[in-house]
């Protein structure tokens, strides 16, 4: 079985296991160096990361292949990629750079499988008189124009 093959179907049946947890990337490089980003619905803990190791290190027979493995959760500043990342941060403020390299900020509202919705809050000019005035919007934005998208963190 193809090495790359052989290390998907361990991790797919260690995710389906683990329904929380989800795949962000697998990386192999041609020196067959092993990464695993993972996250989930309730975080990634090192626990998480141990067993999704395990299940693919003690399946695997480095005698017939040699390989390194690291296996990760997703950081904060790791982009949001998936539907399932960008609902597990409804709530939360994020920053989207389009393909235009045009960004944006606003608070996740809502998440489809085609789309998200950000409030947008910002001062705009009175329409009569001086000054500025609060406004709010929605903004729907489909993934098909996101070029990365990340939790803004605040301290």
């Amino acid at each position: 079985m193809e090495f790359r093959k052989k290390i998907e179907d361990l991790l797919n049946e260690f995710l389906a296991e683990r329904e929380d947890l989800f795949l962000i990337d697998l990386k192999i490089s041609t020196g067959d160096d092993i990464t695993v980003i993972l996250d989930g619905d309730n975080g990634v803990s090192v626990q998480d990361c141990l067993d999704a190791s395990r299940a693919i290190e003690f399946n695997m027979d480095r005698e017939e292949h040699d390989f390194s493995l690291q296996v990760m959760s997703a950081g904060l500043s790791e982009p949001l990629v998936t539907p399932r990342q960008f609902q597990k941060n409804i709530g939360r403020e994020i920053e989207v750079m389009f393909e235009n390299s045009e960004k944006t900020e606003g608070e996740l509202a809502k998440v489809d499988e085609e789309k998200i919705t950000l409030i947008l809050r910002y001062r705009k000019p009175k329409e009569v008189g001086k000054g500025k005035v609060d406004a709010v919007e929605e903004k729907e934005i489909l993934y098909t124009e996101i070029k990365k998208a990340l939790v803004v963190i605040k301290f």
